[in-house]
């Protein structure tokens, strides 16, 4: 091939790229949430079973660009309702989904007296008490920010998309405060996405 082939190759090359990128925007859709108070915007989102992350955190480079059609959206937030919708995307089109979250009637019990201390990267990742959604790591790290836990023994979980499980077991005595501390370990989404959906 000559000199003056390989210049024409690269620039039809880069052209071809910048349609199928521009193509891939048009054709997915753009899911957006709306939420007002500070437990909506924490809640954790799954869509269509899987765990994406918490809701004030789907923007930006983290916004979620989905296929079209139709899509299972739960969010999950300890001591309310899961708020479960179900939405139609259209190509290209951006949808708003309004977070309106519901006060459970269970309450938090007076004997959770131990205090469970999460310290992981990355800070995004969902935890799981006993199978059941306890928030994001975020949530339970830093000064004045802990999970309150019944005496006893609980299986902790967290996991993201992208990265393996960390799975642990905790025997907490009344009063006592423990800290976890893990670093998630990178893996594909088939490895560690069946491990983030409702345990």
């Amino acid at each position: 091939m000559t000199q003056m082939s390989h210049r024409r190759v690269v620039p039809v090359v880069v052209i071809l790229l910048i349609g199928v990128v521009c193509a891939q925007d048009r054709v997915q859709s753009e899911l957006r949430f709306a939420a007002h108070s500070k437990d909506e915007k924490t809640a954790g989102v799954w869509v269509d079973g899987q765990y994406v992350g918490f809701v004030k955190e789907l923007v930006g480079d983290k916004k979620l660009m989905l296929l079209p059609g139709k899509h299972e959206i739960v969010i999950r937030q300890p001591w309310y309702n899961e708020f479960v919708k179900e939405v139609i995307l259209e190509p290209g089109k951006t949808h708003e989904v309004k977070v309106e979250l519901v006060k459970s009637a269970q309450l938090p019990t007076k004997d959770a007296t131990g205090e469970l201390k999460i310290a992981a990267t990355p800070s995004r990742a969902a935890v799981f008490v006993d199978g059941q959604y306890a928030g994001h790591v975020d949530e339970f790290g830093g000064v004045g920010k802990a999970m309150l836990l019944t005496p006893g023994q609980h299986r902790l979980h967290i996991a993201l998309p992208g990265y393996l499980p960390f799975d642990t077991m905790v025997d907490l005595r009344p009063q006592q405060k423990l800290k976890i501390q893990t670093d998630l370990v990178k893996g594909s989404i088939t490895e560690a996405g069946s491990q983030v959906n409702k345990q």
